[in-house]
Order: structure tokens, then sequence, then C-alpha cells
């Protein structure tokens, strides 16, 4: 899959799920929930134990119905074994060039964190292709539209505090796409193997992004 495919499929999605599990099992069992939900991009962050297997074992189970990435990645090392694992984005809270530096040498979406008006456009001189606007959790869709106003330039990713309540204003207010783990993905759900309520919060998400979008 192309960069530009992969961007597509984020755009089109409208959001990036962030899953975290104990399991590679678990991991898939909510990753098919969600998908049934009409959430086909999932980020599997790198505190996941076990995480570069379990993204090869979600990669080859879902092929390209999902698109997988990392999450969490802090270094270039931790970067490249994610791709070759079979990631195909690497998110970052934070900006480091070098993680920013091997994504686009290997033609992978790189999108690292920044809060800032700074920071952010610092990200992107750097080669993000978005940038994660985190946290995002008290500021609210008020603040990317502020960002947007001298920035339209950058797609963002606001992550922290997303739910379907909000949803919809985020992306009416300039976002590229939202990054939403616990709304969505709840630690709880996964242990008690609620999934259908996976299946339900996802399909709420979808029809709030679907309405704008």
């Amino acid at each position: 899959m192309t960069k530009l495919e992969q961007m597509h499929r984020i755009e089109e999605c409208g959001i990036v799920a962030i899953i975290r599990a104990n399991s590679s099992n678990e991991l898939i069992e909510a990753a098919e929930a969600i998908q049934t939900g009409g959430v086909n991009v999932i980020e599997i962050t790198m505190t996941t134990p076990d995480a570069l297997r379990v993204i090869t074992e979600v990669s080859t189970r879902f092929g390209d119905a999902v698109l997988i990435g990392v999450g969490s990645v802090l270094d270039s090392e931790t970067a490249r074994a994610a791709m070759l694992a079979g990631a195909e984005f690497v998110v970052s809270p934070v900006t480091k060039p070098e993680v920013i530096e091997i994504c686009n040498r290997y033609g992978k979406v790189v999108i690292p964190g920044a809060f800032t008006p700074t920071e952010i456009l610092t990200a992107w001189e750097l080669g993000a292709d978005y940038v994660k606007v985190f946290p995002s959790t008290g500021v609210g869709p008020s603040y990317i539209k502020d960002i947007k106003a001298p920035l339209p330039q950058i797609p963002l990713i606001p992550t922290g505090g997303i739910s379907a309540d909000n949803a919809a204003e985020y992306i009416s207010a300039g976002a590229a796409a939202l990054g939403v783990g616990s709304f969505l993905v709840s630690s709880s759900l996964i242990e008690s193997r609620d999934f259908n309520e996976l299946t339900e919060r996802a399909k709420k998400l979808a029809a709030a992004i679907n309405s704008v979008q």
C-alpha cells in the first residue's frame, strides 16, 4: 500500500482507533468488533505486551481490510521494527526527528505528537504527514479551529477526550481524523469481553464522522 493510499484510508475512515490489550487474541477480537462497526484504521501501541508479534499477527489476520499502525513510538529503532512487523503508519506522542526521517525513508505515514502552534509547525517542517494534537483533552474543538486558522496547510489528528458526542465538532473544526482510545476501546469492555458494545460504539463514532464528511 502506498503512502497516498494509507492517507486516503485514514481520512476516509476519519478515526484512528487506539487499542491496548493484554494479548493478541483480545486485540484481534476487539479489532474485529470495531471493524464490524465501521472503523478500519487501528493503532496498536508499543505498550501492548509483545507488541511487535501482535502487529504481525493482526496484520496477517486482516490483510488490507484493516490499516494497522503502531503507537507510542519514541525512537527510530522501534519505528523500523514495527514497520518490518507490518505497521503501515507510525504514531508518536512527541516529535522526534529520527522517527519522522525513517518513516519517510520507507514510505510509511508518520504522525508525531505536538501541542502548541510552534511544536505543530516544527513537526510539519520536519516531514510529518499529519500532526497528532496531544493531549486534546481539555481544549476541545475550538483549539483545532484556532490552530487551523494560521496553519491551514497542516493536517491535524486531535487525540484525547474524543467521543461520539464531540467527534463531529472536531471534524467540522478542521481535523483530518481523530485519535480515539478509551471511549471506543475501553479496557474494561475488553476484559469483560463485551465486544458487542465495542461494535455499537464504533457505529456511533462512524455515524458522527459521516454526518459531517
